[in-house]
């Protein structure tokens, strides 16, 4: 199920990074500094207020959300912003050289959108129609810029100096971003942070150590992952051990 629109990847990116763990806080900076992250006392900073944040405002809520919304209700949240994502994926694609997955995500907004109901059920995957989630900073990868300095931002998480600057074009094709009401827009944006957030509660234990270093690591092999189309072999975070939605490694 595709979960990484921009608004998702808000609540994801905030969510683990103010997970908690027995492990060593984000202050913790004795091992030497990657050289994919070359601005760690910077970014442990932003992680600390992200942290901060989810404490005591996302998580709380989160977990409210989830005790009193039954869980076909919560599945139907998730698969109605998940199929709102096939757009991007499908002009990424498009921009990466991919129809193949162009053509596949199309079929999925187009079974989702009418025979699911507007995207509330996932008829797609029972058919099964799967593709490849893209973003813009998958497309700026493929296009040359490969490699790319590890970025912690404020509320949005972790990122690199490519990813963000592909958040512009990903905002311009996550279709809430046209919704004139701006108190529908807000309450829909809302509503897909929380249910992102919620759906990331149970995985809060595999973080362990440092926890830093730990979300750091996680985010940048997965985003290699993805931009290789997996050709590194099979995903190091896989559902199978982390059951972790798109982007839902964070900060």
């Amino acid at each position: 199920m595709q979960r990484c629109l921009w608004g998702v990847a808000l609540a994801s990116t905030i969510a683990l990074g103010g997970c908690a763990s027995t492990g060593s806080t984000g202050s913790e900076t004795s091992q030497a500094s990657s050289p994919d992250d070359p601005w760690e006392g910077f970014n442990r900073k932003v992680f600390v207020f992200n942290d901060v944040l989810d404490r005591y405002a996302l998580k709380p809520v989160a977990t409210g959300y989830r005790t009193i919304t039954p869980d076909p209700l919560q599945q139907g949240v998730g698969n109605f912003f998940s199929n709102l994502g096939e757009i991007r994926t499908t002009l990424n694609s498009l921009l990466q050289g991919k129809p193949a997955n162009a053509g596949r995500s199309t079929s999925r907004f187009l079974v989702n959108s009418t025979m699911g109901l507007g995207g509330l059920f996932d008829i797609a995957s029972l058919m099964p129609i799967e593709a490849d989630e893209e973003d813009f900073g998958q497309t700026l990868a493929t296009w040359g810029w490969e490699d790319s300095r590890y970025l912690v931002l404020p509320l949005l998480g972790p990122s690199t100096l490519r990813d963000t600057s592909g958040l512009p074009a990903d905002m311009a094709a996550y279709p809430v971003t046209y919704v004139d009401d701006d108190a529908v827009r807000a309450g829909l944006t809302a509503l897909n942070i929380v249910d992102t957030r919620a759906g990331l509660l149970d995985q809060e234990e595999l973080i362990q150590g440092d926890r830093y270093r730990f979300i750091r690591d996680a985010y940048l092999q997965r985003r290699q992952f993805e931009i290789s189309d997996g050709e590194l072999g099979d995903d190091p975070f896989s559902a199978d051990d982390f059951e972790f939605d798109d982007a839902d490694f964070a900060d």
